[in-house]
């Protein structure tokens, strides 16, 4: 069943939005060549203490960390660790916070110092998707338009969509009803309502849309090796439109 938020409600995920945006500056300021992963990881801690919310994150089905970051050829769910950040990386960081028993959660993908231009494409690309799909989070649209946004976007610069892993309802829980596909067509699917809360997160690959699961069980990565970058905002359909509750 998928829930339709009050405007009070709203508000409260509006506060763990800004605690999700805190989590991403803070983050990208530490994602340096040099500092693992695990070090990205304690500074997310840091904000979620700071701010007195709890992460939607850890402990999930096992999660162990507070956000995931997804180094280069990791799509998502990569569990923070040793791994050493290096000139040209680019990483993927997801973040979580939950207040008042609402969620919010978003990702951005970030460079670790000067990376080369087709990184810098493909991440700008993936960005320009979600911006294209916001545009069509309105009531009496379709989740097809949205999808179809961002494939659109993706196709039109050479890239492929993941296609397994998917946007979401988000609300009292970080994974609700419906399941938003990075990819569809216009005017098909659930339509859209007004009190509607959605995580949309494009991922997109430079190489080939297929994925492989590593050993771990949580990191997913390109089964060609190639690069991916992933974009995520949580956005309210409201009376004035699309509101991103994920930003500072």
């Amino acid at each position: 069943m998928i829930t339709r938020k009050t405007p009070a409600q709203i508000a409260l995920m509006r506060k763990a939005g800004r605690v999700v945006a805190e989590m991403h500056a803070k983050c990208t300021e530490a994602a340096r060549p040099g500092a693992t992963t695990l070090d990205i990881d304690k500074v997310a801690r840091e904000v979620i203490d700071r701010r007195g919310a709890r992460s939607n994150f850890l402990g999930y089905h096992g999660f162990p960390a507070v956000i995931c970051t997804s180094p280069n050829d990791v799509i998502v769910h990569g569990i923070p660790g040793d791994y050493r950040l290096e000139e040209g990386d680019i990483l993927s960081i997801d973040c979580g916070a939950i207040i008042e028993g609402w969620h919010a959660d978003a990702a951005i993908t970030v460079p670790i110092g000067e990376v080369d231009a087709e990184a810098r494409r493909l991440m700008d690309v993936t960005r320009r998707s979600l911006e294209d799909a916001i545009t069509q989070i309105q009531a009496g649209n379709h989740l097809g338009d949205v999808g179809a946004a961002v494939e659109a976007v993706a196709v039109q610069a050479g890239f492929t969509v993941v296609r397994e892993y998917v946007g979401h309802g988000i609300g009292t829980a970080m994974h609700e009803e419906p399941p938003v596909p990075n990819y569809g067509q216009p005017g098909k699917g659930v339509r859209i309502k007004e009190g509607y809360v959605l995580a949309i997160e494009p991922m997109v690959n430079q190489g080939k849309a297929e994925t492989e699961t590593l050993d771990d069980g949580w990191t997913v990565v390109t089964r060609d090796g190639s690069l991916s970058a992933h974009f995520e905002h949580t956005i309210a359909v409201t009376d004035h439109g699309p509101e991103v509750l994920t930003l500072p």
